[in-house]
C-alpha cells in the first residue's frame, strides 16, 4: 500500500511513545482531525450514537474494529470559529495496516463507513491524499 489516507498523527504510543492501555498491553496511538461539514454535525452524531448502542450496527463496527486490530476509538467535536471539527483517536497495535483496511476494505461495513466519512467530513479515505502533519511538541510533567 503506497498511499494510505489520511494518517495524521501517528506514533507509536499515546501520541508519542508507547503506553500501556487498560489491560496493560503496550498500543500505539493514532490521533487526527476532520472537518464536519456545515450542518452534518447531528448526522455525525447520530451515527457514532448508533454504532455504540446495542444492536447488528454495534456488531458491524466492533467486529470490523477488532478484526483491524482497533482495540479503542474516541471521537470528539470541537466547535471552532471556522466550524467544528472531529477529533479521533485510534489504539491499536498496527494502525498503519488497520487504516489501510478501512481505505480499501470491500466488506460492507467498510464500505458504508467511507460513504459516512465522505459525506459528513467530504474526504474519500480511498482517494484523497494524506495531510502533512507533524507532532509538534510532547512535554511530560
Amino acid at each position: 500500500m503506497d498511499k494510505l489516507p489520511y494518517t495524521l498523527g501517528l506514533h507509536p504510543g499515546r501520541l508519542s511513545g508507547r503506553e500501556p492501555d487498560e489491560r496493560g498491553n503496550t498500543v500505539a496511538t493514532f490521533v487526527f482531525a476532520l472537518p464536519i461539514l456545515a450542518g452534518k454535525e447531528g448526522i455525525d452524531r447520530e451515527m457514532l450514537e448508533r454504532l455504540n448502542a446495542p444492536g447488528p450496527e454495534k456488531d458491524a463496527y466492533e467486529s470490523a474494529r477488532r478484526a483491524q486490530g482497533i482495540t479503542r476509538e474516541q471521537v470528539w467535536h470541537q466547535v471552532t470559529p471556522n466550524g467544528t471539527l472531529a477529533i479521533i483517536v485510534l489504539e491499536g497495535d498496527d494502525l498503519m495496516s488497520a487504516l489501510g483496511v478501512s481505505a480499501t476494505s470491500d466488506d460492507p461495513f467498510h464500505r458504508q463507513f467511507r460513504e459516512f466519512v465522505k459525506d459528513v467530513h467530504g474526504v474519500d479515505l480511498a482517494n484523497d491524499p494524506p495531510p502533512d502533519v507533524h507532532l509538534i511538541s510532547d512535554a511530560r510533567f
